[in-house]
């Protein structure tokens, strides 16, 4: 009898486990951290190597392509792609943060209501036409650049932003040539990064999207 009992629940244990595995989201649709991943479907994008340092992505159900640099930290959520910058740790600096977003958005273009606007222009890909603003503030010795570019096509925007944080070197400790030379990092580093951004925003395609079949053509299963 108490064999008997021992078989049930060790069977009664296994499968809850086995449920419990098969319920998480990371098991469903795991991420290369084991959570569970938002991506867009597999089927819907797609990224390609053009060089030993240049990729393309390309998502059809967005409707667009982009190239970026492969070295970019890429991550995809249902209607916007991620790009984390990696900062050269070779060279003195005190960036925080460098990153890229694409969203693409139902509804008009629009870029956030601010007032201390660095630059604003117009920038020609082809035969579109992209808006840009950008922005340059500090903050309790941390500086702030971001530079959007914004395109409309019919009732979608397509929005490009660039955002980057460093820190002044004097509040991280540093003085003398070492901040100078942190500083200076600082400005290269958000620059060459800026310029890699707006490369992308260059290289940008319309992409055609996938035809649905027509239910009124179709004919019914048997």
């Amino acid at each position: 009898m108490k064999k008997i009992l021992f078989i049930i629940l060790v069977i009664i244990i296994a499968g809850a486990v086995i449920w419990r595995f098969n319920s998480s989201p990371s098991a469903l649709n795991p991420d290369k951290s084991g959570n569970a991943s938002t991506t867009t479907s597999l089927s819907a994008s797609q990224t390609v190597a053009v060089s030993t340092n240049i990729s393309e992505y390309k998502n059809d159900e967005l409707g667009f392509s982009v190239k970026y640099p492969t070295a970019w930290d890429k991550t995809e959520a249902a209607n916007s792609i991620n790009f984390i910058i990696p900062i050269d740790s070779k060279e003195k600096n005190t960036i925080g943060n460098l990153e890229v977003k694409i969203d693409v958005i139902s509804g008009k273009c629009a870029f956030p209501p601010v007032t201390s606007i660095k630059e604003r222009s117009t920038l020609a890909v082809g035969d579109l036409s992209f808006s840009m603003i950008s922005l340059s503030n500090t903050v309790q010795s941390r500086h702030f650049f971001n530079r959007m570019y914004s395109l409309q096509k019919d009732s979608i925007c397509y929005f490009f932003s660039y955002s980057s944080i460093s820190t002044s070197p004097t509040s991280k400790g540093l003085a003398g040539t070492d901040a100078t030379k942190a500083a200076a990092n600082n400005t290269k580093l958000v620059d060459i990064a800026d310029t890699q951004f707006k490369d992308m925003v260059k290289s940008f395609k319309f992409v055609a999207t996938p035809t649905g079949q027509d239910e009124t053509k179709a004919s019914p299963k048997k």
